[in-house]
């Protein structure tokens, strides 16, 4: 199969809504998952390179944390290239907190743009790989298809 690499984000955590349950206390090993789990919306900015496109993305992560611990992720983020097209990004995936403290995390992803440059990205199916740690999620992205 071939996994052609095309972009990667490194994301800062800008913001975080709360629904009863505090995400910080989660990242630090010191909360005990409601039995129901809990919702927490993530924002977070960052700077996309690559191969295949470079600029910014800003967005929201609504991921909902299991009893189990494991984090299922509903991503919406706008990317905006270095020439000022904007590329709807949308991810499902999951994030899993690992022994080490950091979070691993996998996702699925869409892009979608009518900017003609760019819309060849319309028809890949591509998949994300990365970590969340200290606040800062890093991803590499690659086509799956």
């Amino acid at each position: 199969m071939d996994k052609k690499p095309l972009f990667e984000i490194k994301y800062d955590i800008t913001s975080v809504e709360e629904f009863g349950s505090s995400f910080e206390a989660l990242l630090q090993g010191k909360l005990e998952i409601p039995k129901e789990g809990f919702r927490v919306n993530v924002g977070v900015k960052g700077v996309v390179s690559g191969p295949e496109f470079e600029g910014t993305a800003t967005g929201v992560d609504y991921a909902y944390v299991r009893a189990d611990g494991r984090m299922q992720l509903d991503v919406k983020v706008t990317i905006t290239t270095v020439d000022g097209k904007n590329i709807s990004f949308a991810a499902d995936g999951v994030a899993i907190p690992q022994q080490d403290g950091t979070i691993r995390v996998a996702e699925n992803v869409t892009l979608f743009s009518s900017h003609p440059e760019y819309a060849h990205l319309n028809a890949l199916q591509i998949w994300g790989l990365g970590t969340l740690a200290q606040n800062k999620i890093d991803l590499k992205f690659h086509s799956a298809t």
